[in-house]
């Protein structure tokens, strides 16, 4: 029942019982203009409401979509904080191995650098000891020269030279100072200075000797006795003469001793002239200093 059925039955009432006067009808009427202009004002906020309730339903919607929206970027971004922290882990982890890789590196580096400077000290102590070993040997081997030329000074410039190179001493003696032609008996002269050469070898047991016998290119023809057939055989017979008179010597270490056979082979100018085979013809003693111990400290190098 609405308010306009109300107030006509109240009106109708009100006639009914004949106490209503103009002024209380008019009263009413007035009243019941204002009720329906309050109906039609209702009916105005209410067709407002439904339209209000309509838009806040779009709302409603507008919201809810927005929301699912925001939860579902809310969720790629929870899966891509996930997988950024799992990348930083993976990095953490991977920085961790690399600062230990390099912790080990460096540590293995520096044993390493540790190690080659004690090898490097070791290795320059013992090339100092060899230096020094060398400078030793070298004026042993100056000495021994000048001994040498003294003790030999009569027979310089009757075919003997001293010379000292590549850490030797080289004490030639040619063929006219100590054989005949074709002979390895040794003559007097040539006995002299021999005997002179194995007096300062004697004073020096720590050299090692080398007795070579040298011949030119001329062929031996017929024999020369005691199986002599070669320039081999001769040049042989002759350093082995050479020492027969230096170890009669009783200060003479025998084991420093060598003696070899050279022949032609080792000429020191051609023998195309008669000078050239007269210097090709003689007996080297090359004088060396002990190496073993040089030797030694370089293999250990």
């Amino acid at each position: 029942m609405n308010l306009r059925t109300i107030v006509l039955g109240l009106i109708a009432t009100a006639l009914l019982s004949s106490c209503v006067t103009r002024r209380l009808y008019n009263d009413l009427e007035e009243q019941y203009q204002e009720a329906l202009k309050e109906n039609d004002n209702l009916s105005n906020d209410l067709a407002m409401l439904n339209s209000s309730n309509s838009d806040l339903e779009k709302g409603k919607k507008e919201l809810a979509k927005q929301l699912k929206e925001l939860q579902e970027e809310r969720k790629n971004l929870n899966a891509e904080i996930i997988a950024a922290e799992n990348r930083l882990k993976d990095l953490e982890q991977s920085y961790k191995t690399l600062q230990k890789n390099n912790r080990d590196a460096l540590e293995a580096e520096a044993a390493r650098l540790s190690s080659a400077k004690s090898e490097l000290a070791s290795k320059s102590t013992r090339i100092a000891e060899l230096e020094a070993i060398l400078a030793a040997n070298d004026k042993q081997m100056r000495d021994l020269k000048e001994s040498l030329s003294s003790a030999l000074n009569a027979f310089e410039g009757k075919g003997l030279s001293i010379e000292q190179k590549n850490g030797r001493v080289y004490v030639s003696m040619e063929n006219k100072l100590l054989f005949r032609s074709g002979s390895w008996s040794v003559n007097q002269e040539g006995a002299q200075a021999v005997n002179e050469l194995s007096k300062v070898l004697a004073n020096n047991p720590h050299i090692t000797v080398l007795i070579e016998g040298h011949t030119d290119n001329d062929k031996i023809v017929g024999q020369l006795g005691e199986g002599v057939k070669t320039n081999w055989d001769l040049s042989t017979k002759r350093a082995l003469a050479i020492v027969e008179i230096i170890t009669s010597n009783p200060d003479i270490v025998k084991s420093n001793i060598t003696a070899a056979g050279r022949s032609e082979y080792a000429p020191l100018q051609s023998n195309d002239t008669p000078e050239g085979k007269a210097k090709n013809r003689r007996i080297e003693v090359i004088l060396t200093p002990n190496l073993d111990k040089i030797n030694s400290m370089l293999n250990a190098l």
